[in-house]
């Protein structure tokens, strides 16, 4: 029978109250309580379901819930007696940081109190409870949208203790989307401020609280150790290249697939969801479905970037249009379907991003835009093994997003597409014209490293190919950096149509050790050295005549460019 699919609805309760459509991930309830842990962390890319089992967690065990065993009714966890006996059993504090966001440290502080207040009032009969003595009434009652930090950073604690108290029961603790106020304290500068409060209220909520039954967080990263969870040492962290919990966020293709057939979907589609959505790897488990943009190809019957379109892409795009050269070079690879080798720390340092390049990678594997294609043990150094991932782009969509996020640098200057299209049409006049504009604008976007424009080139270089790439590659095969003739060319792009003319594009930045003294004896240089080294070769090999072959020298002076035409 189909079923409603309500678009959204992360609350469990309203989810199986109304029997909207559901994938039973009930399982999850036994495998998180049986494992022990004191305190769990879990790292999922957004939209991944986080927040619904959370919600269906509190469902589960909160006493707010007691005798509400038929909203478990027919699923997994029902079958399990000595469970069910659990449900409805303990008081359960469920906070979320997912709409803690500002631009500074005082906005994100104000939110979190804002929380914290909220999450109070739902608790109201403590005000009225005779159990409590002095000190505890008092703090209860400083618990208001202008309590001090320290307050603020005991809350958690002191509401446990007190329903402790009350109902003679420790707590369970649930807090989803743990990081979102941290990757906010990076994007806006005040990262060392923030992770001082989280660090309190972390040790406050988690280790010194004797009322705390077991705990579990969700997130997208794993934030290090060392900046909020140092003291801590009662953690038992979760990320995406663990076996654990593997099947319990996101749909397996069984699940999708029952699913569509649930629904009546036509057997044809299976195909294309799989193209879209599929990719995901979470420990040794493959194709695990992206679960926002399946539900949302259930309900309308349209592909698209439903997952990208939820926004989360601000620190993604911040690091890549920041990143270095090497970087963008690897990224050129991951949009031409081509796989990478890099190594991870899924301990993510957020103070470590602008300097370290392969950050961006365990950032992005977090995030799900990356997906592990194998891991490779090398024995480099005599003390223990490190191990190289071989990293792809997740899926469709994903390659998608990436496009359009890129697409939107260049889209803010519409000199880049006017180069473009004089370059196809060999009008060297306009093309100098447009890459002064081009340049001018790209070197201030993409130069952020501690190097200047004149020193960095290829800052600018690696994200024009980057914008060529994703403009143009419904009609051409873009290449850089590529071996043709007797040496490596630096971007040639080849049309699908070979009634049109394929162009080359060789770079130079002035060298005055090499005898060049201005822009005109650089750009010939680049000329000489697609003629000397032959890297019409290829291109010449696929089938084009020399004289459809446009041949350009690009030369470069600080924020300073000529184009030559061959």
């Amino acid at each position: 029978m189909k079923k409603t699919v309500a678009i959204g609805e992360q609350d469990y309760e309203t989810i199986r109250k109304n029997d909207y459509f559901y994938i039973d991930k009930t399982a999850f309830i036994k495998e998180w309580w049986e494992s022990g842990d004191p305190v769990t962390l879990i790292t999922r890319p957004r939209r991944f379901g986080k927040t619904l089992n959370m919600s269906m967690l509190k469902c589960f065990f909160s006493d707010k819930y007691e005798n509400r065993k038929e909203l478990f009714a027919g699923l997994d966890i029902s079958r399990d007696s000595d469970m069910m006996q659990k449900q409805g059993n303990y008081p359960v504090i469920f906070l979320s940081f997912a709409g803690v966001k500002g631009t500074t440290y005082e906005q994100i502080v104000k939110e979190i109190k804002k929380q914290i207040v909220s999450l109070y009032s739902s608790y109201g009969y403590l005000y009225s409870y005779d159990g409590f003595d002095a000190n505890e009434k008092n703090a209860l009652n400083r618990i208001t949208e202008d309590m001090d930090e320290v307050d603020a950073a005991f809350s958690l604690n002191l509401l446990s203790r007190l329903l402790e108290k009350y109902s003679r029961k420790r707590v369970i603790i649930l807090l989803d989307e743990y990081d979102t106020p941290l990757q906010e304290a990076y994007l806006n500068g005040f990262w060392d401020k923030l992770t001082a409060f989280i660090r309190s209220f972390f040790n406050n909520t988690f280790k010194t609280n004797p009322s705390m039954e077991r705990a579990l967080m969700t997130g997208i990263t794993r934030v290090s150790k060392e900046s909020i969870f140092s003291d801590l040492n009662n953690l038992y962290a979760v990320t995406t290249t663990s076996k654990k919990y593997a099947t319990a966020f996101g749909f397996t293709e069984s699940e999708v697939f029952a699913a569509m057939d649930a629904q009546k979907m036509p057997p044809e589609d299976k195909s294309k969801i799989k193209l879209w959505y599929d990719g995901f790897t979470f420990g040794d488990t493959a194709d695990i479905y992206n679960p926002w943009s399946v539900t949302m190809y259930i309900k309308d019957h349209k592909v698209g970037t439903h997952w990208a379109n939820t926004s989360g892409n601000a620190l993604v795009g911040h690091l890549l249009k920041r990143s270095a050269p090497k970087v963008k070079m690897d990224f050129e690879d991951l949009l031409k379907d081509e796989p990478i080798d890099t190594s991870i720390d899924e301990q993510i340092v957020f103070s470590q991003l602008d300097e370290n390049e392969d950050a961006i990678w365990s950032l992005l594997l977090a995030s799900g835009y990356l997906k592990v294609v194998k891991i490779t043990e090398k024995y480099d150094t005599p003390y223990e093994p490190t191990e190289l991932y071989t990293l792809a782009l997740t899926n469709y969509e994903v390659k998608v997003t990436f496009g359009k996020l890129i697409r939107e640098w260049f889209a803010q200057d519409q000199s880049f597409n006017g180069f473009v299209k004089a370059m196809l049409t060999g009008n060297v006049r306009d093309m100098n014209r447009y890459m002064n504009d081009v340049a001018l604008a790209t070197f201030s976007s993409f130069d952020t490293g501690t190097k200047s424009s004149e020193k960095e080139p290829e800052r600018f270089y690696h994200g024009f190919v980057l914008g060529l790439l994703v403009n143009n590659a419904n009609d051409y095969i873009i290449r850089s950096n590529r071996e043709s003739g007797y040496g490596r060319y630096d971007v040639v792009m080849e049309p699908k149509d070979k009634t049109l003319k394929a162009v080359i594009l060789e770079f130079k930045v002035i060298a005055k050790d090499e005898g060049e003294s201005d822009l005109e004896g650089s750009a010939a240089n680049a000329l000489k050295q697609i003629e000397e080294k032959k890297y019409a070769t290829e291109l010449i090999t696929n089938g084009f005549l020399e004289e459809n072959i446009l041949k350009y020298g690009l030369a470069f002076e600080g924020k300073k460019c000529l184009i030559k035409k061959g």
